[in-house]
């Protein structure tokens, strides 16, 4: 699909004018929707790992088919910085709308990937490869993803609402987390352990492909929030890593910490049934918990963002994490039960998703609109393949190795340091101009 059949299916073509602040709260809603639909896709792996791993990856040991799983999550976010390259600066050169829509069609091409390759009982060594491209290209996406739908949030929003548009990401990213854990309590729920793990699984895979022409058709007619450049894509990258690299790299750390509590967030499925030894019932329904607190401490984030300036927001959360996970995961491992597994994910993904919906407006304020989808992008998508990527597999394999239920959390801990003192380098970024 070229750049030209993209502009066309958007309504927008290169060169037109664009209308800025013309967005009304509809088109926010359409903008939001094809993120939550994205990330529903592409986190519901997750959610099923265990059930995939012994699919797809027969492999010995009580972790082993596990480790092989989560690798294969991972994968995916190793080419969310060509997703984030590509199509952040196809967005800055062409307009939000084309890319926006792009990212769905192959999020599209992932997803039904996923759901219709069978297991390596019938197809053998086939099934594993597929498996690795179809998350191959649904990195692509949500690399690409981010840096459009934020850069418009924040170009539409009225004054003094930024962060509070701009955390509709992290509100939507909750609602899909939210819509995963309901489909894994349900399915869990109604099907032996036997259903679940032959077909089970890929039922939310299949329900989302129904929703993908919805998807489209909202964001094609979304108006667009920023004219097209004359300048090729080739440019946009050279003139975001030269010129603006430190906001780059301070942007990946600041974003570390909540990629990898996110990531421990949806792992902690795994987790109760691997180490608590929980139900699956039980242990989904932690995913139900985490993404509604994700929605409302996401969307409480950017409120507060708006009433008293990115850094604060940026900060404390990140600091009462650092200080209330370790105790945390003492608890839920000294007693195992649902009420200790849902408090435990509750105050982990509250924290998580304010710190998250702080850095999702800081990032890109900092960046001039002709490279701002182009720069968050970059460092959306480097920051989840170094830190998101891994963050899995490592704690997994931590687990393994040492034996110690704490292990997540002292990963955690160390990467709220880090973000913390990332976050001291930044200015305050609520009364910038972003139009500029």
């Amino acid at each position: 699909m070229t750049a030209t059949t993209l502009e066309s299916l958007s309504g927008h073509a290169a060169g037109a004018p664009a209308r800025s602040g013309a967005i009304s709260r509809k088109a926010i809603a359409a903008a939001v929707a094809g993120n939550a639909l994205e990330f529903y896709d592409f986190v519901v792996y997750a959610y099923f790992a265990v059930y995939i791993g012994r699919t797809f990856f027969p492999v010995g040991g009580e972790f082993g088919s596990l480790l092989a799983a989560v690798a294969t999550f991972g994968v995916g976010f190793f080419t969310r910085p060509l997703g984030g390259v590509l199509i952040g600066a196809f967005a800055d050169r062409a307009g939000r709308k084309p890319a926006m829509i792009l990212t769905v069609v192959l999020i599209t091409i992932g997803t039904l990937g996923m759901a219709a390759t069978p297991g390596y009982d019938t197809i053998g060594i086939a099934a594993p490869i597929i498996v690795v491209l179809c998350r191959l290209v649904q990195g692509v996406a949500l690399g690409g993803e981010v840096g459009p739908a934020t850069a418009l949030l924040i170009e539409a929003a009225p004054p003094g609402r930024r962060g509070f548009y701009s955390s509709w990401q992290i509100g939507s990213q909750g609602l899909a987390v939210a819509v995963g854990g309901v489909f894994g309590v349900t399915l869990s729920l109604l099907l032996t352990p036997e259903q679940l793990g032959s077909w089970g699984w890929r039922v939310p895979f299949l329900a989302s492909l129904a929703l993908v022409p919805i998807a489209v058709y909202l964001r094609r007619h979304l108006p667009e929030t920023h004219a097209a450049e004359d300048s090729s894509g080739t440019r946009i990258v050279g003139d975001v890593f030269r010129r603006h690299g430190r906001i780059l790299v301070l942007g990946v750390l600041i974003s570390a910490s909540v990629t990898v509590a996110s990531q421990v967030g949806n792992y902690m499925v795994s987790y109760a049934v691997q180490v608590l030894k929980l139900p699956a019932a039980v242990a989904q329904s932690s995913v139900l918990i985490g993404g509604l607190v994700t929605f409302v401490f996401g969307l409480l984030g950017g409120l507060l963002c708006d009433r008293f300036g990115r850094k604060a927001i940026n900060q404390l959360p990140r600091i009462a994490l650092l200080l209330m996970i370790v105790p945390l995961f003492l608890w839920l491992t000294g007693a195992p039960g649902i009420a200790t597994l849902l408090g435990a994910t509750a105050v982990l993904a509250a924290l998580t998703a304010m710190a998250g919906a702080a850095g999702m407006v800081t990032v890109p304020e900092l960046l001039p609109i002709a490279v701002r989808s182009t720069g968050m992008s970059v460092v959306y998508a480097i920051s989840t393949a170094v830190f998101g990527g891994t963050t899995q597999f490592v704690v997994t394999w931590l687990l393994a190795v040492t034996h110690d239920p704490l292990a997540p959390a002292y990963y955690v801990a160390g990467m709220s340091m880090l973000s913390v003192l990332a976050m001291m380098l930044l200015p305050e970024t609520r009364d910038v101009d972003v139009r500029r």
